[in-house]
């Protein structure tokens, strides 16, 4: 189990981010950076990613990157992101909902 962080600020409930595409190593900057900007102001942050199209270890790592260092709520991911966590096992260490509501009501 992972403890978060909770010192960083907090400001209402988390944001959610929505990307929608391809996410690998040379795309990912872009995402790391609203994530980055996210946890900073409110210690976490819930990603959408139903509009996710491909995403690899990049994707994957920043993801459980963040998950040690802050709240990162997945909500209703895609069958790409939902396949790639089942077969490296990282569903059962994410907290992943299944509605961006669930995200933002789970505690």
């Amino acid at each position: 189990m992972t403890a978060h962080d909770s010192s960083g600020p907090r400001s209402g409930p988390l944001p959610v981010i929505a990307p929608r595409g391809e996410f690998d190593l040379e795309s990912l900057a872009p995402l790391k950076a609203q994530i980055d900007a996210a946890v900073a102001a409110h210690g976490g942050v819930v990603l959408d990613a139903g509009g996710i199209t491909f995403a690899d270890s990049s994707f994957l790592g920043l993801l459980l990157a963040t998950h040690q260092q802050a709240d990162l709520r997945i909500a209703a991911p895609s069958s790409t992101v939902v396949r790639l966590f089942s077969v490296v096992g990282a569903d059962t260490v994410l907290c992943v909902h299944p509605t961006v509501q669930d995200a933002l009501s789970a505690a």
